[in-house]
């Protein structure tokens, strides 16, 4: 038997019709909140990595910290900043490529428990850019100085990368001007002659520095350097757009620091001070004349005095690159060198300062009770 459904009435159309504008109106509203929220969270995004620098920047300037320089008689400018006298005099020493700055994040709290110089090594931010003082010995006599004449009393210094070289060879050479060092991830014996070839500042860094050096079809190392660089090679497909927009960008603002919207502050942050590094300083890695009279094991054989050495993650790459400053056998050979050095491992990046503030932070103020 065929059952015949009887057409609905006016009521029940009314009502479906009223169904299905619910329906719809819920599709377009959450449909509106999800759309709301992803352009939210990326204009957050883009915020955030165009603006990282700034709220810490701020925070330190408010902690009283000013921007200072010095003249040394042979004309030589070092350019630093000095917080409030809240204890021991604490010299920072920065890596390749940046400035006193990049120890923003640190600087607020450190300056509770330190009198803190934090300075810009020559060639970098406003120092002076004389290749005849690229080396560890001359700018180690340089912060000899700095350290008697500015400071005036012995310090604890913290060096990180290239800054914890000098830091070593500070407490090996002047040991009457320090007072412990904390040595923030330095390419012990990787940035030496024999091993610098099969590490990432060589491929990413001194060798296009090098070879920038040498040609002139590119005057801007900037650019050079991002068309150059060993890490845009991990972006596969997108390196080509990456590079579009640095080159678009650079055109339209000549006189800026290069800003790459889309990447995180853990890579833009290359791009912070580089326009303020002299090459020149790179290249004397690439021809191991900064390490001049500066033999690494000979140097941490020499320091007495407290101290800490930071290692961060560390892994080999293709080809044997080491994808680090420093390898696990590294890190336990200077450790093992330092007489009571003790040795602490930073799930980190490289600038460990800078990627995980706190803990390195908590290093410095525990480093206090080693003094005692």
């Amino acid at each position: 038997m065929t059952t015949i459904k009887s057409p609905d009435t006016d009521a029940e159309l009314t009502k479906k019709k009223s169904i299905g504008k619910r329906i719809v109106k819920t599709f377009f509203i959450v449909t509106g909140i999800l759309l709301s929220g992803i352009i939210i969270a990326a204009a957050g995004y883009v915020y955030n990595n165009l603006n990282y620098y700034k709220p810490p920047l701020r925070q330190t300037m408010k902690a009283g910290f000013v921007e200072k320089q010095v003249t040394l008689a042979d004309g030589t400018r070092l350019n630093y900043a000095e917080g409030p006298d809240n204890g021991l005099a604490l010299l920072l020493i920065h890596g390749q490529g940046v400035a006193w700055e990049d120890y923003a994040k640190v600087l607020p709290k450190l300056s509770k428990y330190y009198h803190i110089y934090a300075i810009d090594c020559h060639g970098h931010g406003e120092s002076s850019k004389n290749p005849e003082k690229y080396s560890a010995e001359a700018m180690g006599a340089d912060f000899i100085w700095f350290i008697e004449n500015v400071i005036g009393e012995p310090a604890v210094i913290s060096g990180h990368s290239s800054g914890g070289l000098l830091t070593a060879w500070l407490a090996a050479n002047s040991p009457e001007n320090v007072l412990g060092i904390v040595l923030e991830d330095p390419p012990f014996f990787s940035s030496e002659a024999s091993r610098t070839e099969k590490t990432f500042a060589w491929v990413d860094s001194f060798e296009p520095i090098h070879r920038f050096l040498q040609q002139s079809e590119e005057d801007d190392w900037t650019l050079y350097y991002l068309q150059n660089s060993y890490w845009l090679k991990f972006f596969g497909d997108g390196r080509e757009g990456i590079l579009n927009y640095a080159i678009s960008y650079r055109e339209k603002h000549p006189n800026e620091r290069l800003e790459i919207f889309f990447l995180p502050p853990s890579i833009t942050n290359i791009f912070r001070s580089i326009d303020l590094y002299d090459p020149a300083f790179g290249d004397t890695f690439y021809d191991a004349s900064w390490m001049e009279n500066f033999d690494h094991a000979e140097t941490l054989a020499k320091i007495n005095c407290p101290s800490v050495l930071i290692h961060t993650n560390w892994s080999i790459g293709a080809n044997g690159i080491l994808l680090a400053a420093m390898s696990g056998e590294d890190a336990e050979r200077a450790h093992s060198l330092i007489a009571n050095n003790v040795l602490v491992d930073i799930d980190s990046g490289h600038d460990s300062h800078f990627e995980k503030p706190k803990e390195f932070t908590q290093i410095l103020i525990d480093f206090l009770d080693q003094l005692e």
